[in-house]
């Protein structure tokens, strides 16, 4: 029987997630930590996907069941998919974007932002990283080393500097997502179908989250984490900490 491109998509998603695992748990392991320690002062995390479906990065581990009450998703209007695809396009490309959504956030030295863009190159992704780096925030980059590396300098969605967001932030996590994101190849057809981006960003993510529990747990800290409203007893569980968060999380 001849394999389904559906059983090609689901190998092609299982390696390349084995591969992060072996691969990145370094990097994972040096985000966990930088988060642990964040949260056992009480500090939130922000997490900011400047572009398209880099959003749902943010979105992924933000008031997520199973993950941490101290994660604060930057969810900003202009780039969100929303508001129109070609206008988060465009708005993404647009110089001094990322800049104005940092500053509405208020990030402040001591701060911790994790930006998720498998590209890593737009205008409001590398405006973000720079103006968090001069406010004095630790930077954690979710991106693709081999895409940045291999888009030419005068592509158009490239930020003026030609800077690659693997280049400014002070920790990388690579999704190692191949030019293009999509990964399998069907006869007779030339573009590939099947994007990996969006599970490379969430095994990453949450691979970072639940080292930053273990490690808390290990020290004693019991964090808060979010349980899921749809099961029994969780707006009770959860409820116990909502003050706690309240006008401190943008978007709560």
């Amino acid at each position: 029987m001849a394999e389904t491109v559906m059983t090609q998509y689901l190998q092609k998603i299982i390696g390349h997630l084995e591969t992060l695992h072996q691969e990145e748990a370094g990097a994972i392991e040096k985000a966990a930590r930088l988060i642990a320690d964040h949260v056992k002062q009480d500090k939130i995390v922000y997490v900011y996907g400047p572009g398209g479906h880099s959003n749902l990065g943010s979105q992924e581990l933000f008031f997520r069941a199973g993950g941490l009450m101290h994660i604060s998703a930057i969810l900003d209007e202009g780039t969100l998919l929303s508001g129109g695809a070609l206008r988060s396009m465009a708005i993404e490309r647009t110089p001094g974007y990322g800049t104005i959504v940092i500053d509405d956030y208020n990030l402040q030295a001591g701060d911790i932002l994790i930006i998720v863009n498998a590209y890593g190159i737009n205008s409001a992704t590398i405006d973000a990283a720079l103006e968090a780096k001069r406010r004095g925030v630790t930077t954690i980059g979710v991106t693709s080393v081999k895409h940045a590396s291999s888009t030419p300098e005068d592509h158009p969605a490239r930020h003026p500097s030609r800077k690659n967001l693997f280049e400014v932030v002070d920790l990388v996590l690579d999704s190692k997502i191949v030019v293009g994101d999509a990964v399998v190849e069907i006869e007779h057809l030339d573009q590939r179908v099947g994007a990996m981006s969006t599970f490379a960003n969430a095994y990453l993510l949450n691979c970072v989250v639940v080292e930053a529990i273990q490690l808390l747990v290990q020290e004693g800290v019991t964090p808060p984490i979010w349980m899921s409203g749809n099961a029994t007893g969780g707006d009770e569980a959860n409820a116990r900490f909502i003050e706690r968060f309240k006008g401190r999380i943008k978007k709560l």
